[in-house]
């Protein structure tokens, strides 16, 4: 379905909700997990995304390295991926250059993902591993921003817990910014126990958004 921006989501089967804020989708990725996380700032960013869905927040971070001539480090976990159909199917518009890796990712995209994917190149690189968040190993002290964007604490309540975002804690590097669409009370009280300092910021087309950072 299209969203307020004119970008393209889908609703999943399952869940029953959509990959992207219907206020728009590329404006979600660009304004939420871009700019609140600094990654538009950072001189050599290392984005650990939970949630590669649809492809837009890694498309925006990638848009934005290669107009600023940055290398990009790029790690997301996904549990539940989509055909390479829908993700050529969800288009945005590109610049050339990024519109030529994203159609890398399309064209290694697996059939049956198991094993991860991994693009690399002069622009940076793409790691997607298709695990169960809670069961997945994470690198340690790594991570500049944290793009938290699975389905909601409501229909997909895994990726929320307290013990997945201690993880993302000590995935991170000091000072690392985490954000999130998600406002729930619960969540933001155990994002802070996990270490992180919390605090609401108004969204765009939503009251508000979340942002961490590891201090």
């Amino acid at each position: 379905m299209p969203t307020e921006d004119g970008s393209l989501t889908l609703v999943h089967p399952v869940f029953g909700e959509a990959y992207s804020s219907r206020h728009g989708a590329w404006m979600q990725a660009s304004e939420l997990y871009l700019k609140l996380t600094q990654t538009q700032l950072h001189p050599s960013p290392r984005v650990l995304e939970i949630g590669f869905g649809l492809g837009m927040n890694f498309r925006a971070a990638l848009e934005s390295c290669v107009r600023r001539g940055v290398y990009l480090e790029y790690l997301s976990y996904e549990g539940f991926p989509v055909s390479r159909e829908v993700l050529e199917w969800v288009e945005v518009p590109l610049s050339d250059p990024v519109q030529a890796i994203w159609n890398g990712v399309l064209i290694n995209w697996p059939t049956h993902p198991q094993r991860p994917l991994f693009l690399g190149g002069s622009w940076g690189s793409l790691e997607v591993r298709y695990e169960n968040v809670t069961k997945a190993v994470y690198p340690t002290n790594w991570a500049s921003a944290i793009y938290l964007d699975p389905f909601s604490p409501a229909v997909n309540p895994e990726p929320w817990k307290p013990a997945v975002l201690h993880q993302l804690y000590t995935s991170s590097q000091p000072g690392a910014y985490l954000a999130t669409y998600s406002v729930a009370g619960r969540f933001r009280r155990d994002l802070h126990t996990a270490g992180f300092a919390v605090k609401k910021v108004p969204g765009v087309g939503k009251k508000e958004w979340t942002v961490g950072r590891r201090v």
